[in-house]
């Protein structure tokens, strides 16, 4: 298990201009080794911390990576290629090698989720993919992970398949969403292709379908003895109260494991259902809750003490509604052995192969430093070899529960302010060592001649990076 359902037949899912791209290097001989890096520019408003996601499925990607004769009778259409390159791409194959953090690993603005070495066609072609996917998967990570750290140990099921923005989305949210910390997912082909814990309760329309709600929970309680049942159909509270009439009904064999409110007051309607099933010698059956929630929905219940034991969470975790993009990119910082940077405002890259340290106080992580790749550096590096010459190095991080457990080991490092859905005082520190800066300020003057007003700029350490 664990595996995409769809990772090969993807070699067109790219952008046209990396196709003709790679065309003009194919022609002009550029094929020596290029270094590109994903990174977030900056992190979304609300967030003080991403955790890296999606890695597994790049991996995939590019260990199958062809182009099918239809593939290339397609591209011979559209009359933009050459027969000489069309038959170049036939055997095209991603020989290159990948550094990266391991998934579930919590990252912060400008530092490398991965980097690509490969021959410069190889690097380039693959940018659509690697961005789609790391976004992707990485930012549906990133807002589970505050809903389950809103949830204060509760668990948390996914409710989100109905209203993701598509299939594939769905299933990678399904994954990430597991990986962050909840609980199970109701996606059954999610469940299969991933390994994960699936779960599930019923719809208003079975108790709608029936002639009466207690027909309908009794009916279902025949069939699954130990399962959830729904009550706000009609009226909540006339709901928990057929619950215990079903429980009078069944005497041994009430095996109900809990209810699920899905509108309405709440923090009030649990409360009064909490209050019924203990009257009712009920202590054991649960309280689960869905319906809009958020982190910010499931923190107001939470502080207030709501009697609830899980939660449903569907389409705001889904769509990440109060963040639904990162700002993520893919640079070239390296060709042919010489640093290579990009000096726009608010868009610098920094050059070359990197490495990021993360530096710890005893138990607890309190700052990262990017660095030169040949740096060595206290702290533990966080960018690891993954892949050599087109093939993975180890499957060991693939399995979801080391990716899963990863990610809660690596959580419970950061400064609990960061930690938090609240925005922290001040963001986790990130510094750049005193080696990259001088190999950028070096290529800054390589490049920029001084008497433009971007060298004035750079000079006077004005455009990101170069303070």
């Amino acid at each position: 298990m664990n595996k995409d359902i769809i990772h090969e037949g993807l070699a067109l899912f790219t952008d046209l201009y990396e196709l003709t791209m790679v065309q003009a290097y194919f022609e002009e001989r550029m094929t020596d080794i290029a270094v590109f890096s994903l990174f977030v520019r900056r992190l979304p408003a609300r967030r003080n911390f991403l955790l890296a996601c999606g890695l597994d499925t790049v991996l995939r990607f590019l260990e199958n990576l062809r182009f099918s004769d239809t593939d290339i009778a397609y591209l011979a259409s559209t009359g933009q290629f050459s027969d000489r390159f069309l038959v170049w791409l036939r055997d095209f194959r991603f020989t290159g090698d990948v550094h990266a953090v391991p998934e579930g690993t919590p990252i912060f603005a400008n530092e490398p989720i991965l980097e690509i070495v490969a021959p410069l066609p190889q690097a380039q072609i693959i940018e659509t993919f690697l961005m789609n996917q790391i976004h992707l998967q990485t930012m549906f990570a990133s807002k589970a992970r505050r809903v389950v750290t809103a949830a204060k140990g509760r668990p948390v099921i996914d409710f989100g398949s109905r209203r993701i923005h598509g299939i594939d989305a769905a299933l990678k949210a399904a994954r990430a969403f597991y990986i962050a910390g909840i609980s199970g997912t109701s996606n059954v082909l999610a469940g299969k292709q991933y390994g994960l814990p699936i779960a599930g309760t019923m719809a208003h329309s079975y108790i709608q379908a029936h002639g009466d709600e207690a027909s309908a929970f009794y009916a279902f309680a025949t069939l699954y003895p130990d399962t959830v049942l729904l009550i706000d159909t009609y009226d909540t509270l006339t709901g928990v109260r057929n619950v215990i009439d079903l429980k009078k009904r069944l005497g041994k064999d009430f095996l109900i494991k809990a209810v699920r409110i899905d509108s309405g007051d709440l923090l009030v309607l649990s409360q009064a259902v909490r209050r019924a099933l203990d009257e009712a010698n009920l202590r054991e059956v649960e309280i689960f809750v869905s319906g809009g929630l958020d982190e910010d929905a499931i923190t107001d219940l939470v502080s207030s003490h709501a009697p609830i034991d899980g939660f449903g969470v569907g389409t705001e975790m889904g769509v990440s509604g109060d963040a639904p993009s990162l700002d993520i990119v893919y640079k070239l910082c390296q060709y042919a052995g010489q640093g290579r940077l990009k000096l726009s405002p608010g868009k610098s890259v920094l050059p070359g192969r990197k490495q990021v340290f993360r530096i710890a106080e005893g138990e607890q992580d309190v700052r990262d430093v990017i660095a030169r790749a040949d740096e060595d550096l206290p702290g533990r590096p966080l960018l690891a070899p993954v892949m050599a010459e087109g093939k993975r190095l180890s499957d060991e991080m693939s399995d979801i529960e080391s990716v899963r457990g990863h990610a809660q080991s690596r959580m419970s490092r950061l400064p609990p302010e960061i930690r938090e859905i609240a925005i922290a005082d001040s963001p986790y520190p990130v510094q750049i060592s005193t080696a990259l800066s001088d190999t950028q300020k070096a290529l800054i003057e390589h490049f920029t001649p001084q008497n433009t007003l971007q060298g004035s700029l750079c000079a006077k350490g004005q455009i990101d990076g170069t303070r």
